[in-house]
């Protein structure tokens, strides 16, 4: 048994999944956290302050066997102000995300400083993780291209470097919660259509409603439920959405709960994703596990999850849609063989693998 110490600067959403988890291995994790709010001010700051809180002894590294983080967390940063005494300890970096396949609004300028901070991570940890091949892939291309604008400074071998010390490795999930709730759906009369994304322009909100305001113009019965967390700005889409859809909604909003937002996923006969950026995709595996077919842009991390049934090129999205609402729900056991990969129970072996001292 090892001890870790955790460092996440952005405590919420699919790193609070990926670390909450790690209790499900015959480790100590001592986690040090920071709320999942103002990502930006995260990635600059946060290793000086966990580096400080350690050289003044608010946190002690004492008995640990190498640090876990993910990439929120400046890593060159971070070993260069910890204390001598820890510098020895390896510093195992996942990646959720990279900052080179994250889209942004066309009326925004991509900062390089967080793409090039990853690349600094990456070069600077001891071994590394990426929930998807895609995520690793995309990240190697987005370096290639941005350091191509330097002229001057060769890092030679840094692509080889980097995918050596990587492995692959999903978000693993414990179901007992999803499959208690699961066991006690019905059957609805009409498909339920389901959305529990983030309400962000990088989950092309625009494309999925149009395509519902097209299917109700059409005569089509369908039922609505849309999840997920907001932010500050919320895509115009949203607030239209919740008015021309009114008669068809059953839920519109985030889930103030863990049970409840299970529960709403239980009810749903479809999950759809139309996003332009998905490093993995932890939402529709947990909808999938709770009885949602799911139907997907064949792109991003989800052909490496889910079989080609599933997915949909872009220009076929709204047919494919329709043949999905007739098909509506799977069976359980379709479900469980969907999402088992991903369970404790098939990969542990690959944490250990990573986590080995």
């Amino acid at each position: 048994m090892t001890k870790f110490a955790v460092f996440e600067p952005y405590y919420g959403g699919s790193h609070r999944i990926f670390i909450d988890g790690l209790n499900n291995l015959p480790h100590v994790f001592t986690r040090y956290t920071l709320p999942a709010n103002r990502w930006k001010w995260r990635m600059r700051l946060a290793a000086p302050f966990f580096a400080g809180q350690i050289r003044r002894k608010k946190i002690s590294l004492n008995g640990a066997g190498a640090i876990v983080c993910s990439s929120f967390l400046d890593v060159a940063t971070f070993k260069g102000m910890l204390p001598i005494a820890c510098q020895h300890l390896p510093i195992y970096a996942y990646f959720h995300e990279n900052q080179f396949a994250y889209p942004v609004q066309q009326d925004d300028a991509r900062d390089v400083h967080f793409a090039l901070t990853n690349l600094s991570t990456a070069l600077s940890a001891d071994r590394l993780a990426f929930n998807s091949s895609y995520n690793l892939e995309s990240f190697l291309s987005g370096c290639k291209v941005l350091l191509t604008k330097n002229n001057d400074m060769d890092l030679a071998d840094y692509q080889d470097e980097i995918r050596a010390k990587s492995h692959i490795l999903p978000p693993a999930f414990d179901y007992n919660v999803i499959d208690q709730i699961a066991s006690e759906r019905k059957d609805s009369q009409v498909p339920v259509l389901l959305w529990n994304h983030r309400w962000e322009h990088d989950k092309n909100p625009e494309l999925f409603f149009h395509t519902l305001y097209d299917l109700q113009n059409q005569g089509e019965d369908f039922q609505l439920i849309v999840l997920g967390e907001s932010f500050r700005q919320v895509p115009k889409i949203f607030h239209e959405a919740q008015h021309k859809l009114a008669d068809r909604i059953l839920h519109f909003g985030y889930a103030p709960s863990r049970v409840e937002y299970l529960s709403w996923l239980s009810r749903a006969d479809v999950v759809i994703s139309t996003a332009k950026h998905e490093f993995f995709g932890i939402s529709i595996l947990e909808a999938v596990r709770a009885g949602c077919r799911p139907l997907l842009p064949k792109r991003l991390a989800y052909p490496e999850i889910f079989p080609g049934d599933f997915l949909y090129e872009d220009d076929e999205f709204a047919s494919r849609l329709l043949f999905s609402m007739k098909d509506k729900r799977l069976s359980r056991q379709q479900c469980k063989d969907l999402t088992d990969p991903f369970s404790w129970g098939r990969l542990n072996a690959r944490y250990e693998e990573w986590l080995a001292v």
